[in-house]
């Protein structure tokens, strides 16, 4: 008996065509998106520069074959690698996000929108030493802002109703849908071209978040997006090629995304696509700790000095309670041993013990020559997590987007502290005026990590110079960081 199943191929699913009319018919407006995105440009290269300082990131970088050379490629800020656009894509992504420092985005999945960067810049430059070099004119920084804008936007927007964690599947894949979208325009794509693009990143494998739970976490977060930012890469230069793309890929039955892996549910939109995400974007600036526990890390280095104006010991404490959101006890409340660097910057237990014995955190922090000291897990043992609903509903409540936190010391004499109490990180929207000139000293401090005065001077010039450094070609701008 045959099956009942239409060979017909239908009309491209309703968000394929979404994000394709998004990447190449909207115009961003928002001054402020863009203002906000030349922020995010110079902290995302920052925490890049801050990750070149360990050799575990570093090990990973350059072509797949030592001594390829690829002329006209993109250059990788901070190195000498000039590569292919994918590899450079995947070399700057896993840069950004090795030391979890760069912007985040917290909503029913989570994740780091300028993970895209490495995609976006990559091909950027690509596309602009390539158009010198045939005599056109090559982008602008300004063309790099609007594809930071749109990628921010199609995964920010995706991710506020949609918990790919609830399915086991990491938030990257968001990274991998839109660094397509906004790369296939960037590289001219047609129409349908986009929409086969963003139907292959749907198509395409997709990764499970184990490598960030316990009992395997590992570094492979750390570069995952780049990854999946130089996955979307290589998806918008196949379906250029004029590649096949596949219309029902999410709502095909059976064999779709939603049947297949999303407990047959479509997606929920709580807002169209605009520039909301990049405007409301959450900056990390003090501290290289998962964000469901930033503002705990400030009640931590308040407590410090709290203990030191008593003259009170950590080894005078009994008990920590930390009343926290849901998100933040699913992902990051966690007991036993800590394996390695990765394992430890998704422990808020050891997030906030590093500053109440240190009065500091740093990427540092989370080596093992700082965590082989016994101070910290035996301080662990005494912090224990507690729901509270209204920081639960705070959290999720779109005029919000609070991270909150309330931490409760209790000492072994029966006496306790004043309970500690953060809604809003300090990268928080609601923080912009207090966040952003410590946003430009975060970047300064990278590039002197990186670079001599002088040239250092010269990239933060032009950073804070917003109508210049927009009108400047894109392969200008990425020669200032070659090392």
């Amino acid at each position: 008996m045959s099956a009942r199943i239409s060979n017909v191929r239908p009309k491209p699913d309703d968000v394929l065509t979404q994000i394709a009319d998004y990447v190449t018919k909207y115009r961003i407006a928002s001054a402020e998106a863009y203002e906000t995105a030349r922020y995010c440009l110079m902290d995302t290269l920052g925490c890049g520069f801050e990750a070149l300082e360990y050799p575990a990131c570093t090990k990973l970088l350059g072509p797949i074959v030592r001594g390829t050379i690829v002329p006209h490629g993109a250059r990788v800020p901070g190195t000498p690698f000039q590569l292919d656009p994918v590899q450079a894509a995947f070399n700057l992504g896993a840069m950004v996000r090795w030391l979890d420092f760069n912007d985040t985005w917290l909503a029913a999945e989570w994740g780091h929108p300028s993970d895209n960067l490495g995609g976006i810049l990559a091909t950027a430059d690509w596309l602009s030493r390539t158009a010198v070099a045939e005599g056109k004119k090559p982008l602008l920084v300004r063309d790099v802002l609007t594809a930071m804008i749109k990628a921010h936007e199609i995964q920010g927007v995706i991710a506020l109703e949609n918990a790919f964690n609830r399915v086991g599947l990491d938030h990257v894949i968001l990274v991998k849908v839109a660094t397509t979208a906004v790369v296939a325009h960037m590289i001219g794509c047609t129409y349908d071209e986009v929409v086969n693009a963003v139907s292959q990143a749907w198509v395409d494998g997709h990764p499970l978040r184990t490598y960030r739970h316990a009992p395997n976490t590992g570094s492979r977060k750390s570069w995952a997006a780049g990854d999946a930012t130089a996955r979307g890469v290589r998806l918008a230069l196949i379906s250029k090629t004029g590649e096949m793309g596949y219309p029902s890929a999410l709502t095909a039955k059976t064999w779709g995304f939603y049947d297949a892996l999303f407990e047959g549910k479509p997606f929920r939109f709580q807002r169209p696509f605009g520039a909301y995400v990049m405007e409301n974007v959450l900056f990390k600036i003090s501290y290289p700790a998962e964000f469901h526990a930033q503002t705990a890390v400030e009640c931590a280095m308040d407590i410090h000095a709290e203990l030191a104006r008593l003259g009170r010991s950590p080894e005078d404490i009994r008990r920590i309670t930390i009343r926290t959101h849901e998100a933040a006890i699913r992902i990051i409340d966690k007991k036993g041993p800590l394996a390695n660097p990765a394992d430890r910057d998704h422990c808020i237990q050891y997030m906030v013990a590093v500053p109440i014995l240190y009065g500091r955190l740093t990427a540092a922090d989370y080596e093992d020559e700082v965590a082989k000291d016994p101070r910290i897990d035996a301080l662990r043992e005494k912090i224990v997590c507690v729901e509270d609903k209204q920081f639960t509903r705070d959290y999720h409540d779109p005029d919000k987007r609070a991270i909150p936190n309330a931490l409760t010391v209790e000492f072994r004499d029966g006496k306790k502290l004043g309970e500690f109490v953060c809604e809003y990180p300090i990268g928080h929207k609601r923080r912009r005026k207090e966040g952003l000139p410590l946003l430009v000293e975060k970047f300064r401090r990278n590039l002197a990590r990186r670079f001599p005065e002088k040239q250092r001077e010269a990239i933060l010039a032009l950073c804070l110079d917003g109508p210049r450094l927009e009108k400047t070609p894109v392969h200008e701008f990425v020669d200032m960081m070659v090392i």
